[in-house]
């Protein structure tokens, strides 16, 4: 990710340097015009990069608790088969049962069932997480896309270039917007 941010920081500098230029000898006022909405999208790339990289964050800490949760309920399981097993040995020897174990067997029972929605609730939650994750991505990635066709559009001095970037950073806030409201 370092790579990307790099190369459209050097993209966008080049681009000012370009429209810099082009402005010092008084031609052509649309290149500042695409330096300002280059510097504008490569803002909103930088965001779009901060909220997938916590999206990113906080799915895996969600898996944790998930396979947490998980881990606990076999616990609970194994526990649950080894007072079981006792009673049975005991039983198969003549002895009585302990009482006390099949009620905590009951018991073990009960709380599986609420640890395993606690595990189900996590993995749905992280699962939400990467599904934002992945959409703030496709806005970082459609972002560096409008910076780089911006920044083609000042050095080749085509202004349909320009438009079409500003088509990609359109798209861009869509996706931004579909990974932050929904």
């Amino acid at each position: 990710m370092d790579e990307i941010e790099n190369f459209s920081e050097n993209i966008h500098e080049q681009s000012n340097e370009h429209a810099h230029h082009a402005l010092a000898e008084g031609k052509e006022k649309w290149v500042l015009y695409v330096a300002l909405t280059t510097a504008v999208v490569a803002v909103l790339a930088a965001i779009s990069g901060l909220l997938a990289g916590n999206h990113a964050d906080e799915a895996m800490l969600a898996q944790m608790r998930s396979s947490d949760q998980w881990a606990f309920y076999q616990a609970k399981g194994i526990k649950s088969e080894m007072l079981s097993s006792t009673n049975k040995i005991l039983v198969a020897i003549g002895k009585t049962p302990i009482a006390e174990d099949a009620a905590k067997i009951k018991e073990n029972k009960k709380e599986q069932a609420k640890i395993m929605q606690e595990a189900k609730d996590a993995k749905k939650e992280s699962d939400e997480h990467v599904t934002r994750h992945e959409v703030l991505a496709r806005a970082v990635t459609v972002f560096q896309i409008a910076i780089a066709i911006g920044a083609i559009s000042i050095i080749t001095k085509r202004k349909l270039l320009w438009m079409v970037s500003l088509g990609f950073a359109f798209t861009g806030i869509w996706f931004l917007i579909q990974g932050t409201l929904f």
